[in-house]
């Protein structure tokens, strides 16, 4: 059985198509569109939690994108992209690798959820103190990026293929301006250069608007989020007639 990856489109699980191109591995890539927001039911189905990614082989099915990228690369392209033990960097390495999910990601996440909850205003203690982790978390990586080519030296990583999605696509759910951050900015740039990464985007993501992406101004909200919140509205108006 080969590799195969389940992506769900405009989420964190374009991490592993962009691995699988910059790696130059066989693999089969099967897109599921979110419905409208989340994922389909087919999808769920795969995992207990409902998580994406999910990639299988003929050692059984796999999810959690840290572990899906530390799997592929180990497995199926000998350790490539991973700084290892001993090596220059590597705690640097570490670092920044377990800082997209440990970090990064939770700060978005916080905003989004509170957004979603119709708590938007910034005088909000929640809000602001949101806002405020979320410049701090990009400020360092500012600062990092200001010294350094990619996240863990002068060559491409896990550390970055783990961390580009949540400036880039995720911020269709959490839009948050980058205009404080042109290292950052110079960053994601170089990042989406790479053939491996154009590659997967038009695999895995065709309709998305690349240059979007990488600007400094947050892309346009994804479309699921006014069509969940519509489907909402509509469940509510039919049970107060029931």
């Amino acid at each position: 059985m080969p590799l195969r990856v389940h992506h769900l489109q405009v989420s964190q699980s374009e991490r592993v198509v962009w691995l699988c191109e910059e790696l130059g591995i066989k693999y089969e890539l099967i897109n599921y569109a979110r419905s409208p927001l989340f994922a389909p039911t087919v999808y769920k189905q795969m995992h207990v939690l409902g998580a994406a990614p999910v990639i299988e082989d003929e050692n059984g099915r796999l999810a959690e994108s840290a572990a899906c990228v530390e799997y592929i690369a180990q497995v199926y392209g000998n350790g490539r992209f991973f700084v290892k033990p001993g090596e220059k960097g590597y705690g640097n390495f570490l670092y920044w690798f377990h800082y997209a999910n440990g970090t990064l990601m939770p700060a978005f996440m916080r905003l989004y959820s509170l957004k979603g909850a119709g708590v938007s205003d910034p005088m909000n203690p929640a809000v602001k103190r949101s806002a405020e982790r979320v410049d701090a978390v990009l400020s360092a990586m500012n600062t990092h990026l200001g010294g350094s080519k990619y996240l863990a030296g002068d060559n491409l990583t896990a550390a970055d293929i783990m961390t580009l999605v949540t400036v880039t696509t995720i911020r269709q759910f959490a839009p948050i301006d980058l205009g404080l951050y042109p290292d950052l900015l110079r960053w994601m740039k170089l990042c989406a250069t790479r053939e491996g990464y154009r590659r997967a985007m038009a695999k895995g993501d065709p309709e998305m608007d690349l240059e979007a992406q990488l600007g400094a101004k947050s892309p346009p909200p994804f479309d699921g989020i006014e069509k969940a919140k519509a489907k909402v509205a509509e469940e509510r108006q039919w049970r107060s007639k029931a």
